[in-house]
């Protein structure tokens, strides 16, 4: 029997070319209380979830200041910290939060630097790994934005930037401003793959490209349906699924699907044995745009 760590199936990509994480992270946005404020209903639960996350090969957890805020960096630290080696914690600044789903960019230098201070302090870390813009503020100059990523990395306060919910122009102006941004996080899944151009321009640099929300199967996961057709040929989840499909659509795609239960984990961190016929892909591919409409 096999003693591999169940995420090595997923393969590695190398952040920033010289960080290699296996593909298959963890997201711990959802070990938060409701509408991702405050502290965790179960408390030993979330520190259950990060523990066994690693055990299971995990070497790659995102998270960002304002969960909670700070309640997910802080149950990272509590749960794991001193670090194993090899962890890559990447976290993010850029969005404030007034409470419950109340998420209001800012991203003026002072605040972005404040954040992070407050990231390295709550995370029990001299460098983060991976530092990002959670969202470009509109009422701020972009490029006023990327000279404080490129500053901070410069400081050596950070290792690797990276950027959130980004379009080709702003990945490129970022670029065009000689910020070496290592990844980009924007929304993508089987159904809203509004991000194509991006993950494309990501894959064609090099760029890892970070899916949010990786996981939004909805009426594709309805009995009889594709999904549930090939997940069944599988014995898998429709969720299992929808993560093989990401892990096969591009070699820099770094899904991280997140949960607050270990069963739950244990069951996602399985689509990375998963692997797919090019028949299957299609047949998803074509069901996730059916259902986009």
């Amino acid at each position: 029997m096999s003693t591999t760590p169940i995420v090595h199936a997923s393969g590695t990509f190398e952040i920033g070319g010289e960080l290699p994480v296996h593909r298959l992270g963890y997201g711990a946005m959802q070990l938060t209380g409701s509408g991702v404020w405050g502290e965790p209903a179960d408390h030993d639960e979330a520190i259950r979830v990060l523990r066994r996350a690693v055990e299971l090969g995990v070497d790659f957890i995102d998270t960002a200041d304002s969960y909670g805020p700070f309640v997910s960096e802080r149950l990272i630290a509590e749960a794991l910290h001193p670090y194993p080696d090899g962890l890559v914690v990447a976290t993010k600044a850029g969005l404030t939060r007034h409470g419950p789903n109340d998420w209001r960019p800012v991203g003026r230098d002072e605040y972005l630097r404040q954040q992070l201070h407050l990231s390295l302090r709550h995370l029990g870390v001299e460098r983060i790994d991976l530092w990002q813009l959670h969202r470009i503020d509109e009422q701020v100059p972009a490029e006023d934005q990327f000279a404080t990523l490129k500053a901070v990395q410069d400081e050596g306060l950070v290792r690797f930037v990276g950027l959130s919910e980004v379009s080709v122009e702003q990945l490129d102006a970022a670029l065009d401003a000689g910020v070496h941004v290592a990844t980009v996080q924007n929304k993508f899944n089987l159904v809203e793959r509004d991000s194509e151009d991006v993950l494309d321009r990501c894959e064609a640099l090099g760029i890892g490209f970070i899916p949010w929300f990786p996981i939004a199967t909805g009426k594709l996961a309805q009995e009889g349906g594709p999904l549930d057709e090939i997940a069944k040929d599988h014995g898998a989840t429709p969720a299992q699924l929808a993560l093989a499909w990401l892990l096969h659509r591009s070699p820099v795609m770094l899904p991280i699907p997140g949960t607050s239960k270990v069963a739950h984990l244990e069951q996602n961190l399985a689509a990375a044995e998963i692997e797919l016929s090019q028949d299957e892909v299609s047949r998803l591919e074509d069901a996730g745009r059916q259902a986009a409409g």
